[in-house]
């Protein structure tokens, strides 16, 4: 499970704990933070990296709920596995339903807890590589003329070549070539992969998901 291109971050106020799971996670090769309070956790600088949150729900100050509430809340997307000595289902499901990976009581098998980790970190690293796909999309996107942004927009609406001449006032072979240079900045292979890429942008928000 080496994974030294990843970080797990661990919150929990019980130091033999934190260096229980340090240990572990250190002697397969992660990357691993510990913080002993939430307060300690937002002092340090974040990971640039696939990375996932092993927080215990009871903490002093703030909890664990308030602070994935609060990550929540400024739209910092990092998946969390919940530790708790005393969790009830009322409270799991609370923290399932913001989107937790996994809510373990203690004590938990180690391997449980591995388990989420690498869930939690494969879902990081898929979430990340998409934002980065989808920032190399919108540099394309921006490298487009008005004119062929404006034709990508009417192709992913579903209009054809002469139906978008027709709403724009231009010949029909003039839409061919702008759309086809479009095609060529974005490097869409065929116009249902622009439609895709379209649709990744958000070009059109009604636009039907293309499979």
């Amino acid at each position: 499970m080496s994974d030294a291109t990843s970080t797990v971050l661990v919150i929990d106020d019980d130091p033999d704990l934190r260096a229980s799971v340090g240990r572990l996670l250190r002697s397969l090769g992660i990357n691993v933070q510990l913080f002993a309070s939430i307060s300690e956790f937002f002092t340090s600088e974040a990971p640039d990296c696939p990375t996932c949150l092993v927080l215990d729900i009871r903490l002093p100050g703030q909890s664990g709920l308030d602070l994935q509430r609060e990550l929540v809340a400024a739209n910092r997307e990092i998946p969390i596995i919940f530790i708790t000595g005393h969790g009830d289902i009322p409270m799991s499901v609370q923290a399932m339903k913001r989107g937790a990976i996994e809510f373990l009581t203690k004590p938990f098998r180690d391997q449980d807890l591995l388990d989420a980790i690498q869930l939690g970190l494969t879902r990081d690293r898929a979430r990340r590589e998409n934002e980065r796909d989808l920032a190399v999309l919108r540099e394309r996107f921006g490298s487009l003329s008005p004119r062929e942004r404006e034709i990508v927009i009417q192709v992913a609406r579903g209009r054809l070549s002469k139906q978008i001449a027709h709403d724009i006032g231009i010949a029909e072979a003039t839409v061919k070539v702008h759309r086809s240079r479009a095609m060529q900045k974005m490097k869409a292979g065929s116009l249902p992969e622009l439609g895709r890429m379209a649709d990744k942008l958000k070009l059109v928000p009604d636009a039907p998901q293309r499979s």
